[in-house]
């Protein structure tokens, strides 16, 4: 009995301890991640401008389960989602090894995602997906066939007129704002048309009598259905009514430098259309009595030495905005001092206090070493050495304040050698991608220049200043065609603008960006538009009166 007892008591005591004792636990595994991502070799997740064959690595904590179908666990698609073909690889344990089956196209917006559907050689799912969004850089191959530099230039030329001859408006004739104004027709833009289509006449793109007509209708519409104020126009009108649409709050009457914008190109009209029929010297006639119209030294308010730019019917010169330079209206005090009209005409001393300001108008200084005679820091936007150079010739043109060939030239190289030294790092940015002016951006419209610039390029700064430098602007023309072209170009020529760095092209187009790239190329072949402007025998007695010299006066 004592030994079963014991016997006994062994056995509970055996069962105690038992209960006593923990089951071992199996240990929990380490969570399956990410360790890095590199695109060709660089770490990160958010990469740009990179080349159209990117190669991406990702290694995990873990080893990779062999044999796994990859192509469940990754995903590359393109910015506007599509998806798009790789190749995945698993050249160690650990990595991940994917390309794109081909070569990419250039500056879009690509993300490769590897999902938790990616299992470790353990079975785990990865924990949480690692995602790598890039953007690809320019692709430098040619998207048109290559012309000759003048087929191009006639090309060139051909597309942008298409802007004011098949979109000028059905009623008035007159050139729509933009491409989405509807009825909304621009003063200055119709005369940049208007130049356009003597070019277009010139080349044989129209004959000269549908150009006749045209700008018969033009003119016509203005005479009859539009609203002067003190002979001067406003900046927008209805291109079927005639009635003034108001560009801003108190801006619903007159606008001198978008009238003398109209003028520049109908002087040139009037010069061209110099036939002894009916039909011409009725257009001349037409065209003299807008430009007599004009009181031009109205806008010079009592008192002052100085043009204003605004007048309105309800507030008057409330706006009282000067015309003072350096900027893109110098053809308002040429044509004020042209006036035919003695008594609407200015006397120099509005052009020297007031347009020149005493001097003040001279900047002297040089700027990435080209040195600059008149102007703001950086010489501003482009389209200051454009506009009144349309027609004003500027070269040998010299007065008490500048030589006006070297000023737009200086302009142009300055502006240019900005983008290439791009302090800003801006993305694409280079000696055949450069041109500084006003344009749509992606935040809306703005005026860039090297002061004030977001990395926004709009290609009529270059192709409208191939006059003044064809050494710089036609590798940018060149560029803007055959490189980005296929995201540039379009019915009316190039788009007004990109920004690469947000990779961002505009879809649309203004009258007063697409008329300086007709009319200046054309001055640039033959010179026809300034020997038009500067033939006007007024035009040559204003200029003088106010000191200008020059061969062609």
């Amino acid at each position: 009995m004592i030994r079963l007892f014991l016997l006994g008591g062994v056995v509970a005591a055996a069962a105690g301890l038992g209960a006593c004792q923990r089951t071992p636990e199996t240990p929990t595994p380490a969570p399956f991640s990410l360790r890095t991502s590199r695109l060709n070799g660089a770490a990160g997740t958010s990469f740009s401008a990179v080349p159209r064959t990117p190669q991406l690595t990702f290694t995990f904590s873990a080893p990779l389960l062999r044999g796994q179908d990859l192509n469940r666990a990754i995903s590359l698609q393109a910015g506007a989602g599509g998806a798009l073909a790789y190749a995945a690889s698993l050249p160690n344990d650990t990595t991940l090894l994917v390309r794109s089956a081909a070569a990419l196209p250039g500056l879009s917006r690509y993300t490769l995602t590897v999902t938790s559907s990616l299992q470790s050689a353990a079975g785990q799912p990865l924990g949480q997906s690692a995602v790598v969004s890039f953007s690809t850089g320019i692709d430098s191959t040619a998207k048109f066939a290559r012309l000759s530099t003048p087929a191009l230039l006639d090309l060139v030329q051909r597309q942008t007129f298409r802007y004011f001859w098949e979109f000028g408006h059905p009623v008035s004739g007159l050139a729509r704002e933009r491409n989405t104004s509807g009825d909304v027709v621009t003063t200055g833009g119709t005369g940049f048309g208007v130049m356009a289509m003597l070019a277009a006449a010139n080349r044989g793109f129209i004959t000269r009598e549908q150009a006749r007509a045209r700008v018969a209708l033009i003119v016509g519409f203005y005479l009859t259905r539009a609203t002067a104020y003190h002979g001067a126009y406003a900046h927008w009108l209805n291109g079927a009514t005639g009635a003034t649409i108001p560009f801003s709050a108190k801006d619903d009457g007159a606008d001198l430098v978008e009238t003398a914008l109209l003028l520049q190109g109908l002087l040139c009209a009037r010069q061209y259309f110099s036939g002894a029929d009916a039909n011409e010297t009725a257009l001349r006639t037409a065209i003299n009595q807008l430009w007599d119209g004009v009181d031009w030294a109205w806008f010079r308010q009592p008192g002052q030495n100085v043009l204003t730019w605004h007048w309105s019917p309800t507030y008057q010169f409330a706006i009282n905005q000067p015309i003072q330079g350096w900027n893109e209206a110098l053809i308002v005090y040429a044509l004020a001092a042209a006036a035919r009209v003695p008594a609407r005409a200015i006397p120099r001393v509005v052009y020297d206090q007031g347009w020149a300001r005493a001097g003040a108008i001279a900047n002297g200084q040089a700027y990435y070493g080209v040195p600059l005679p008149l102007g703001e820091a950086g010489g501003g936007p482009l389209f200051f050495a454009h506009y009144s150079f349309l027609g004003i010739d500027p070269r040998g043109l010299t007065d008490t304040y500048a030589n006006y060939q070297t000023q737009v030239t200086a302009h142009v190289r300055l502006n240019q050698a900005y983008c290439v030294a791009n302090p800003g790092r801006y993305a694409g940015y280079s000696a055949a991608c450069w041109g500084l002016t006003a344009s749509d951006d992606p935040g809306g419209y703005a005026a860039h220049s090297p002061t004030a610039d977001n990395g926004t390029i709009a290609p009529t700064a270059a192709v409208a200043s191939v006059p003044y430098d064809t050494t710089r602007c036609l590798p940018a023309l060149r560029f803007f065609y055959y490189t980005l072209g296929d995201k540039l170009w379009g019915d009316y020529g190039f788009k007004d603008a990109f920004n690469l760095q947000r990779l961002w092209f505009a879809d649309s187009y203004l009258a007063i960006d697409q008329g300086p790239q007709v009319v200046m190329l054309e001055n640039a072949r033959s010179g026809l538009l300034w020997q038009l402007f500067m033939s006007c025998p007024e035009i040559k007695t204003g200029l003088r009166n106010l000191g200008f010299q020059s061969p062609a006066l």
